[in-house]
């Protein structure tokens, strides 16, 4: 990222870490639309019509929170990226690892997905606190949004008593496979 402006009132170095770390989110956005649209396709079972259904809007959001990141961090005076093999050499993740499975297994995954990204998004807005209010008032509705997204996912997989099969799990194929077992 090279530095060319940055707002009025701003401190450069300020500019840069609020540009770095907005980088991160947009490559964490850019990322989630195309899983969340890559679940849509693949996920098969008697509830598939809801679920289906339900992901098209995420994405829709999702896209414009990277617009919003993105617009952000030209803003800045930095050049966001946004091509698919930048994404995939600066990500700190692995690709979404699930294909055509039963929807509790796709959504299982897709709530380890939505922890990650909502606690990335959480540590950012903390880092914000003394940087820019600005970035962090965005990143905070967006995880609202986020967090709203990841409520309407665990609610197809909670039973009575709140718990989840894949509560314990720690990456989306321990998710899916906790579920499976469930089965």
């Amino acid at each position: 990222m090279a530095d060319r402006y940055t707002v009025p009132g701003m401190d450069p170095d300020a500019a840069r870490q609020v540009a770095e770390t907005l980088q991160d989110r947009l490559n964490a956005m850019i990322d989630l639309q195309l899983t969340l649209k890559h679940i849509h396709w693949n996920v098969v079972g008697p509830t598939f019509i809801g679920v289906h259904e339900m992901l098209d809007p995420q994405v829709d959001a999702v896209r414009l929170m990277s617009d919003d990141l993105a617009e952000r961090i030209a803003t800045l005076g930095y050049e966001p990226a946004g091509t698919p093999g930048y994404v995939a050499r600066h990500r700190s993740w692995e690709d979404y690892s699930i294909g055509r499975a039963p929807t509790q297994e796709h959504l299982a995954a897709l709530d380890v997905v939505y922890r990650g990204i909502i606690g990335d998004h959480r540590q950012a807005i903390e880092k914000f606190d003394d940087l820019d209010l600005i970035s962090q008032d965005m990143l905070i509705e967006q995880s609202e949004k986020l967090e709203m997204y990841q409520w309407f996912v665990r609610a197809h997989l909670e039973d009575r008593g709140g718990h989840m099969a894949h509560e314990r799990a720690t990456t989306e194929r321990g998710a899916a496979e906790a579920v499976a077992e469930q089965g």
